[in-house]
């Protein structure tokens, strides 16, 4: 995309005010040895007592952005031959991958999820089958592959989603509802913006689960580090149930997020699908403009600026829309169609997040717009923050502004001072 401004007209001469580095004290305690946690669990679970000689087990696999996601997943195939199943990949990850069997193959590889790399086969196609309907009518679908398997097994994280909150959110009966459901699924829970996400997910998981011949789930949480903090095998019936529920709460208790209330400015240097489904957590940012549904508390941001997009994300800028200011460089990078097809998938709850924000040349005229345009008059009053991605906050960037609040919380260490550095050219 070739951006054509008058550079002159709209470039902000604004100073910048001077940076500081600060990190976040978190206490974390993050699993010493994933493959005996993910066979511990299998084991605790009983799940040996319901695998058959030859029994062709479907394992999903497709949520971006988890620690440790290529060892869980080759351990719980290896776990799975050794008690005589023939495991086998399937990509859960509804409309992604623009919606071709090929385009999520590839998207498992990124993830480094291969038949080498975990053992078993990957057997990848959009075709689904009905299973049946919910109470108000709507239908459910399942991936032809996983539904003529002996069984399946769903592996996802447990986290706080990006549009919606409910007992259940992201985890294991999403993976089951849109990412099972490929893009049909998707599109049905999404069509109806966030009532489908929040009343729609867990019946149309339970009816996967009764017909579709889940036999566990294996669910991981992360801690403020995006390190595995712990894996839970759950019994198909706590897939979208208490034992769900109670996961979720874990999560959201060991989430990273900003630990300032209220902001003039963040600069987010890259977003991407590897980093949120959105491209930047709602969470982290405190914005979600859904029609109807209230975002979160807190952060108050004035004015957001991203930089550039991901090369995990491959072009796929869903959640741009979220930024009020961008740069030529990432719309030079976006795959529209990619964006399009993950974005307009997501119907109303996504449509807000794909629109392109106000593109500046360069990284300094797109970071000196902001704080020109914040609402604060004087640069060096600006209460600023610089983040590599919303998932990676240990450290952070931070104005003069914001130093009291620093040396004031005992969660907070100051580092010392940081250096500007953007690209001021453009491309």
């Amino acid at each position: 995309m070739q951006i054509t401004l008058n550079i002159e007209s709209i470039r902000a001469d604004t100073p910048l005010p001077p940076l500081f580095r600060v990190r976040q004290r978190w206490q974390t305690a993050p699993i010493a040895d994933v493959t005996a946690a993910v066979r511990s669990e299998l084991d605790r679970l009983g799940l040996a007592a319901q695998i058959r000689p030859g029994m062709r087990i479907a394992v999903t696999a497709g949520s971006r952005g988890i620690a440790n996601i290529v060892q869980i997943t080759a351990t719980a195939v290896a776990w799975l031959r050794d008690h005589g199943a023939e495991p086998f990949i399937v990509p859960a990850m509804g409309s992604h991958g623009g919606a071709t069997a090929a385009g999520q193959v590839a998207l498992l590889a990124s993830l480094g999820i291969t038949e080498a790399s975990v053992g078993c086969p990957i057997r990848a196609t959009m075709e689904v089958v009905e299973l049946g309907t919910i109470a108000d009518g709507t239908p459910v679908y399942m991936d032809r592959f996983a539904f003529e398997a002996d069984g399946v097994l769903v592996i996802n994280r447990i986290k706080t989603h990006t549009s919606f909150k409910a007992p259940i959110e992201s985890g294991l009966a999403k993976m089951c509802a849109v990412g099972l459901g490929k893009r049909q699924g998707a599109e049905i829970v999404h069509r109806t913006a966030v009532y489908g996400l929040k009343e729609q997910i867990v019946p149309m998981a339970r009816l996967i689960v009764e017909r579709g011949r889940v036999l566990a789930g294996l669910a991981i949480l992360e801690d403020a580090r995006d390190q595995t903090a712990a894996i839970v095998a759950l019994p198909p019936t706590e897939i979208g149930g208490p034992g769900e529920a109670a996961l979720l709460v874990r999560s959201k208790e060991m989430m990273a997020r900003l630990p300032f209330d209220r902001l003039d400015v963040l600069v987010v240097d890259r977003i991407g699908k590897n980093i949120s489904g959105t491209g930047m957590d709602t969470n982290v940012i405190g914005r979600l403009p859904i029609p109807g549904e209230p975002p979160p508390d807190r952060p108050v941001i004035n004015v957001i600026v991203v930089l550039d997009l991901t090369p995990e994300t491959h072009g796929n800028a869903n959640g741009i829309g979220l930024a009020d200011i961008t740069t030529a460089r990432l719309a030079a990078k976006i795959d529209f169609h990619t964006t399009y097809v993950n974005v307009l998938t997501a119907g109303l709850v996504g449509l807000c997040k794909g629109g392109l924000p106000i593109t500046l040349p360069t990284e300094r005229d797109a970071v000196a717009m902001a704080v020109k345009t914040c609402g604060q008059p004087d640069p060096m009053a600006v209460r600023l923050v610089r983040i590599p991605d919303t998932l990676h906050l240990e450290e952070l960037l931070v104005s003069e502004a914001l130093l009291t609040e620093v040396s004031n919380n005992p969660d907070l260490e100051l580092l010392g001072p940081a250096e500007w550095i953007l690209d001021t050219m453009g491309e």
